[in-house]
């Protein structure tokens, strides 16, 4: 099990009362991870953030940083693809790659939520999780610098996940406007309700379509 990867999930997740009461635990771990000194720096300040806030007021930075600023949030395909119908095939071919792995999601949540997919990268072969990871990466990068920007602790997490890749971030470009009622008039609902339904046309994940950037580019 590749446990930084669970490390992120949870202190991305929302935080709730077991989350504080398991701080020595995380303290515990990022002490045993052979990081640079910089680099493990950066980690032990959002721990320190953690450890000197109230529930409550962790609680109403976290809904105020991700539910409340959609230039954070945390659902990976909406900063490539918006509402553009490419985003609801992405997370068809995404739910495949999980079932491909044995991995079901067991939440309301969609599964291209940052903490679900890290959840998946613990569960499977490390070198596969890798390489997921460097295609995730140029979005997780993005969100990061957006975090950074607003001065968000939450963007050390960020850059710790990023400095996990094997390549490194690419700028986005923004995503693609379309009007979700349009799509949803012309492919349905897919079971869901929210999203246009389609069929998968790929067999791999794109979390970040470069060829097709560049083609708009023209590059």
């Amino acid at each position: 099990m590749n446990r930084e990867y669970q490390w992120f999930s949870a202190l991305l997740c929302y935080p709730e009362a077991e989350l504080l009461e398991a701080l020595p635990e995380f303290q515990t771990a990022l002490g045993q991870w052979p990081l640079p000194a910089a680099q493990k720096a950066t980690l032990q300040s959002f721990l320190d953030y953690l450890g000197s806030r109230s529930l409550i007021e962790l609680q109403q930075t976290y809904v105020n940083t991700f539910d409340r600023n959609r230039s954070h949030a945390m659902y990976i395909f909406e900063h490539v693809y918006g509402e553009d119908r490419g985003r609801g095939m992405a997370m068809v071919d995404l739910l495949e790659e999980y079932k491909s792995e044995g991995f079901s999601l067991n939440s309301n949540e969609l599964p291209d939520y940052l903490p679900v997919l890290l959840e998946f990268f613990a569960q499977i072969d490390a070198e596969k999780a890798r390489r997921l990871l460097g295609d995730a990466v140029h979005v997780i990068a993005h969100i990061g610098n957006k975090l950074e920007a607003n001065g968000s602790p939450y963007a050390a997490l960020m850059r710790g996940i990023t400095a996990m890749s094997p390549v490194a971030p690419q700028p986005l470009i923004e995503p693609p406007v379309r009007d979700m009622d349009e799509a949803m008039e012309t492919f349905g609902p897919d079971v869901s309700g929210t999203e246009p339904l389609l069929k998968p046309a790929v067999d791999t994940v794109k979390f970040y379509p470069k060829d097709a950037y560049r083609a708009a580019q023209g590059v």
